[in-house]
């Protein structure tokens, strides 16, 4: 997914874009965060969203793993 220019996707749309490209490439740290949010221009505010949300997908990964082990 090629960034487009802040000026020409709405805010939230870039959010979308952000989350899909985590998603895509499969990874949720902070890395991968700040990478999304230089990729797709976000501000401090959607970063920390951002980084809220991989806690909570790789704290439910966990979970999810734990439960198929037992």
């Amino acid at each position: 997914m090629t960034p487009v220019p802040a000026d020409i996707v709405p805010a939230r749309q870039r959010l979308r874009q952000a989350l899909s490209w985590l998603s895509e490439i499969g990874r949720h740290d902070a890395e991968a965060v700040e990478e999304a949010c230089r990729r797709f221009d976000l501000s401090p505010l959607d970063e920390d969203f951002l980084l809220r949300e991989a806690t909570r997908i790789r704290r439910d990964a966990g979970a999810a793993g734990g439960d198929s082990q037992q």
